[in-house]
């Protein structure tokens, strides 16, 4: 089988979707890999370099999606407003991987079925131990929870550690970060390895220990909330009553902060709505809120999608893909995701025939797409 590898059309991404150093494993696994030329030069990888890797470097996107049998991409179908340029060159039969926005912009999904494709959805991994290798949303979450401090930290107008001079003490910034995800922990553990004073929030009470192993403090908002994990350990949306409760308490703390980053979203529905205006403008003076939910409608109602605000004194980024700052290792970490990936599924029989009704639990989640339809039930859900 050919494996194609395309070079992104995603705004500023940067990362690549196969490491030069993977093209021998995918080879060794029979499969003969086609790269679009310049699909590495993002993440500092030469076509040279995938070259001497054993892989074929075509000219354009359109030979790369005639001869491949299997094509991964980083960001494709939903999560890709520049996906629809591709859909005349695609075949039937022909499989596609990578990010694709399966729950909350299924369109993209319905568009590959509808040209006969066979979709993977990245997002869908399993929260199980033996798809811990291929669970690519949390290995871009450790990224852009380190990279959303980083960001705060340029941006804010304080210094994150204490410092004691000659001339004074400088106190330590206070940072609050919603959300104990991946991303969140990340932010925790990142800004209290820069000095500052951390707490982090979760309406999962679950992971008090999770935010105190990193350093910060938990802070226990007294909410009557019912099973507020979902399958997956993934937070569950919650009530309209309970949500302004939440953001009526939420802001008790948030007025006592100089950097708010969160990461609060629900798999497949608009990001809760958790800082509203009000308390944005009750804020220090100088503050930085990072919205990292921006692109499922942002956990703040000033975040606008991709764009810094400036409003009442305070800093709101509406940061949208941020792993793609830091794209070398972010395309390592999301290379060896799908080569995991692939690997299970050659392993199991998926590849090259795939099977929506599989036995394996890791192939049936991720398919979403196969023989002109949606196959995935979640999927059809949000399609409606």
């Amino acid at each position: 089988m050919r494996l194609g590898v395309l070079r992104e059309t995603y705004p500023n991404e940067r990362r690549v979707a196969l490491i030069p150093a993977l093209a021998p494993m995918y080879v060794k696994l029979g499969f003969e890999v086609l790269v679009h030329s310049g699909a590495g030069e993002g993440a500092h990888h030469t076509d040279d370099a995938y070259r001497q890797a054993g892989a074929t470097v075509l000219s354009t996107r359109e030979e790369v999606l005639a001869q491949a049998d299997i094509v991964l991409t980083v960001r494709t179908a939903g999560a890709n407003p520049n996906f629809e340029a591709d859909l005349p060159h695609i075949r039937a039969g022909q499989i596609w991987v990578g990010f694709m926005e399966p729950l909350f912009r299924p369109q993209g999904v319905q568009q590959l079925a509808e040209r006969g494709a066979t979709a993977f959805a990245m997002e869908l991994i399993p929260r199980i131990t033996r798809a811990q290798s291929m669970d690519a949303l949390s290995s871009m979450a450790t990224v852009a929870g380190y990279k959303a401090v980083l960001l705060a930290a340029h941006l804010s107008p304080r210094m994150f550690p204490l410092l004691m001079s000659a001339a004074g003490t400088v106190s330590p910034a206070r940072v609050f970060v919603i959300g104990a995800g991946v991303a969140g922990l990340q932010a925790m553990a990142t800004a209290k390895r820069l000095g500052a004073a951390v707490s982090g929030y979760d309406v999962r009470p679950a992971t008090r220990d999770q935010v105190e192993s990193v350093g910060a403090k938990f802070v226990e908002i007294p909410l009557q909330v019912e099973q507020a994990e979902a399958s997956g350990g993934y937070a569950r949306a919650l009530e309209e009553e309970t949500l302004r409760r939440q953001q009526d308490l939420l802001g008790e703390h948030l007025v006592q902060h100089e950097v708010v980053i969160t990461t609060a979203a629900v798999p497949g529905k608009r990001a809760p709505l958790l800082i509203p205006r009000r308390v944005v403008e009750a804020m220090p003076a100088g503050s930085v809120i990072i919205d990292l939910a921006a692109e499922w409608g942002g956990n703040c109602e000033l975040t606008q999608p991709g764009e810094t605000v400036q409003h009442a004194g305070a800093t709101i980024v509406g940061a949208v893909n941020l792993p793609a700052t830091a794209p070398v290792d972010a395309s390592m970490l999301y290379s060896r995701n799908l080569y995991n990936l692939l690997a299970h599924l050659h392993k199991v029989g998926m590849l090259p025939t795939p099977a929506p009704d599989h036995e394996d639990e890791i192939a049936r989640e991720t398919l979403v797409a196969h023989g002109g339809r949606i196959t995935h039930p979640r999927v059809m859900q949000s399609v409606g």
